[in-house]
């Protein structure tokens, strides 16, 4: 049965404010996963999903990348946003031809994203005309002519864009990018380019792969785990439970971050008969760190382990390890004994007993592993941040041991296996070949554009025709207005989509919205019930079956939009045999065995009852393939983000009802926030020094050092525990306060965390300035 949509819109006056809580999970997080299941699916729909996420032979969860446990999996193997994320894709609602003749562009323009995404799944492929001001339904085989007229007439195939979701499985993604190089263009921008570009870029100049070196295993063998710019009560809870696990094996936890994250504080385990009652407390220790600080901790920390190594040579450096593996260690011992402790404590805001006691428990620790997310890598020195974690590690050889490791912990379900199958602009030469040989095509060699450049590109006119497989482009990037603008300055965007989305109001001069299956729906081809395969943060790759009735006759899988698309564009005669393809997903992945590396006798390993694991050199032979060799210790200039007078450091950051852009709801419950999503965190001091009390609303303002400002308005004070100077509020929200140009050096990624503001009194309309 078909269900409409919330007529209502975000009633920002309704928002109200309680404490935060002190635990996560528990008897409210199952209340609320079951209540949005209920409210969107029906009480036989949400049975019949929630029992299979993240099952054997059930369906990868289409919220997060963390990996499932190799042992016994228990029934309900899935969190309280990843059961968010089942009913959003799983609803009943619908998005029909009708809806959109009942409501015109400037109208759903009109909508904040969580409206548009309340409406409910798209049920048929719709155009968007020059001078229309309806999307019109359009047939499926005209849809692939539209885009193949545009992209034909373009002067070259490098003025089209091709961007890729980390929802998209891996049959998808390398079909995707078999298209894109076949039609000879690299521009594959994708959604890492956003989040963890700074940890791949980091992790392959350190120690040659730019994949975390951990298994979820090793949680179980870890003495200390450092948890860095992360919120796993929100953004991926099942990490908990590992967390815990470790805690009852006896090790610490540490928790670094500018917040306190109340599931790193208390952690309540719904699927325990304790759980119910009680909590466990994950962090052992809590620094709150300054916005920008992490470079300066890591950097203190190692002055601090070199400082005890000098007072007790051979206890502190695995000089085996170091003289061994590693390269450039005698310059980053110099630099690092040279760090200054005085500055190291005004970039972090920690005590001198902080530091000591936490280089003491590194010092102590025999297996290390340290996690981190876009709290490390969406900062100006991110790049720099990750390479001086990793040198911790690499100075207590902590890589390839059992227990120990790099863990950064991707967003995304399967934005890590996208990458693995040739979704990059950049993918190497050697990839590039194998892919000639098997399908005697000839794939382009200049690098292509990432997501940034993308938006540049189509502001300046250099890029005329976009096209999305899945994702909200519009409200994932910086720089709304930069952004907004330069989409509308294509010829042609292409959305592939379950769900409407801010980006589908934000149009070229002619738009399409291609309607396609999800992670849950029934894939049938040919009487065939087709599989799809997804790596998650920790290289293991794994079958994904979908098993519930589509919601509309016209949805087509992504393998085969992609697959008619390249009949349709490349012509009857093009060597890779789409059709084929198109029916076998089997197929698709036989191709990928003789393509990608370490993904030999994919179809049989990938039926293993847990998949398998992708080759880490680094963490299976302590075999580093990089330009020395060996590990490389990074050399880097002490980098920080001060507070200028006046100003705050805003951090952007998801609520508890979010899943990056796809908002699911107006509570963020561990914070106290409730109704609401216009909010800025502040210090109480900060606070009353500006001239504020707690409830009034403000204009952001952010500045840019060339003397540019951006503006968001309408945001009610929160008094928080943060650090004194920094604050915090919610993304899409604030993204317009984002310059295009404000990036991480050497990974390009939009700097999400460390942007300067200042906060004034709200302006009304009407109102003068």
């Amino acid at each position: 049965m078909h269900r409409k949509g919330p007529t209502q819109d975000i009633d920002e006056s309704a928002l109200t404010v309680t404490q935060p809580k002190e635990q996560a999970a528990g008897v409210t997080a199952v209340a609320v996963a079951l209540k949005r299941g209920v409210e969107e699916m029906g009480v036989v729909r949400t049975t019949r999903s929630l029992a299979r996420v993240n099952q054997v032979h059930g369906f990868d969860c289409p919220g997060c990348a963390w990996p499932e446990p190799t042992g016994h999996r228990r029934p309900a193997e899935f969190c309280e946003n990843g059961a968010k994320a089942v009913a959003e894709e799983a609803t009943l609602r619908t998005v029909t031809p009708e809806f959109f003749a009942a409501h015109s562009i400037e109208e759903l323009a009109s909508k904040s994203g969580y409206w548009l995404g309340q409406q409910g799944r798209l049920t048929h492929p719709m155009v968007l005309h020059p001078g229309h001001t309806h999307y019109t339904p359009i047939e499926w085989a005209d849809a692939y002519r539209l885009i193949a007229e545009h992209l034909h007439a373009l002067t070259s195939p490098d003025e089209a864009l091709f961007y890729t979701s980390g929802r998209t499985a891996n049959e998808t993604a390398f079909l995707y990018q078999l298209l894109v190089r076949s039609f000879g263009t690299n521009n594959l921008p994708d959604c890492s380019n956003m989040c963890h570009e700074s940890s791949g870029t980091a992790l392959t100049s350190s120690i040659g792969i730019g994949k975390g070196s951990v298994s979820i295993d090793d949680f179980g063998k870890a003495d200390l785990i450092i948890v860095a710019g992360q919120n796993p009560g929100t953004n991926h809870p099942r990490m908990l439970s590992a967390l815990a696990g470790a805690k009852a094996n006896g090790a610490k936890v540490i928790a670094v971050n500018p917040l306190p994250e109340t599931g790193l504080l208390g952690f309540r385990d719904p699927q325990t008969v304790k759980g119910f009652t009680s909590g466990v407390a994950i962090a052992d220790d809590f620094l709150q760190i300054r916005l920008g600080g992490d470079m300066a901790l890591f950097q203190g920390l190692g002055k601090l382990l070199f400082d005890a190594e000098d007072r007790a040579p051979g206890t502190v450096v695995d000089r085996a390890f170091v003289d061994t593996h590693c390269a450039g260690f005698a310059q980053y011992e110099k630099n690092t004994h040279a760090v200054d402790l005085d500055t190291v404590r005004e970039a972090t805001g920690l005590s001198d007993d902080d530091l000591q006691r936490t280089a003491t428990l590194v010092a102590e620790s025999s297996n290390i592993i340290i996690c981190w997310a876009m709290g490390l890598t969406q900062q100006r020195h991110g790049v720099a941040t990750i390479e001086e974690a990793t040198n911790l590690l690499l100075l207590r050889g902590m890589i390839g041991k059992p227990g120990a490791g790099v863990c950064p912990v991707r967003g995304h379900s399967n934005v890590q296996g996208d990458r693995t199958m040739g979704i990059w602009e950049k993918m190497p030469d050697t990839f590039l070949d194998a892919l000639d040989h098997e399908f005697g095509i000839t794939s382009p060699r200049e690098h292509g554009m990432d997501t940034v450049d993308s938006i540049r590109a189509m502001r300046d006119g250099t890029a005329k025709v976009f096209i999305g497989m899945g994702g909200n482009f519009v409200s994932a990037t910086p720089d709304t207005e930069v952004t907004e603008a330069a989409l509308r300055n294509c010829d042609l965007t292409v959305h592939i989509s379950t769900k409407l989305n801010r980006s589908h109001v934000v149009h070229g001069q002619t738009a399409l919205i291609l309607p396609t299956l999800g992670r849950t729906d029934l894939d049938l081809h040919n009487g065939k019930k087709q599989q799809v395969s997804v790596e998650d943060s920790m290289s293991m790759v794994h079958l994904s079956t979908g098993r519930l009735a589509p919601v509309s006759d016209h949805l087509r899988s992504e393998v085969a939009i992609v697959c008619e698309l390249a009949h349709t564009l490349l012509g009857a005669d093009h060597p890779v045999p789409w059709a084929q393809y198109q029916h076998d997903y089997d197929t698709i992945r036989d191709a990928i065995a003789r393509v990608v590396p370490g993904c030999t006798d994919y179809n049989r390993r990938v039926r293993q009852r847990n998949g398998f694991q992708l080759p880490h050199p680094p963490r299976d032979a302590r075999e580093f393939r990089t330009t020395t060799g060996k590990a490389n210790f990074a050399v880097n200039e002490l980098s920080w983000v001060p507070v200028p007078e006046g100003r705050l450091i805003l951090q952007t950051l998801r609520s508890h009802d979010q899943y990056n852009t796809t908002i699911y709801g107006l509570d963020d419950r561990y914070r106290g926030i409730h109704g609401g999503r216009k909010v800025i965190l502040m210090h109480t001091d900060d606070i009353t020094e500006f001239g504020f009390v707690p409830g009034d609303l403000v204009d952001l303002i952010s500045e840019w050092t060339d003397g540019t400002e951006r503006t968001v308005t309408g945001f009610r004070i929160v008094e928080y525990p943060t650090p004194r100077g920094n604050a915090a509020a919610y993304y899409p929200e604030t993204n317009p306060l984002i310059p295009l140009d404000h990036v991480a050096a050497r990974s390009n990624t939009p700097v999400s965390k460390a942007v300067t503001i200042r906060v004034e009194p709200h302006v009304h309309v009407g109102q003068p300035s």
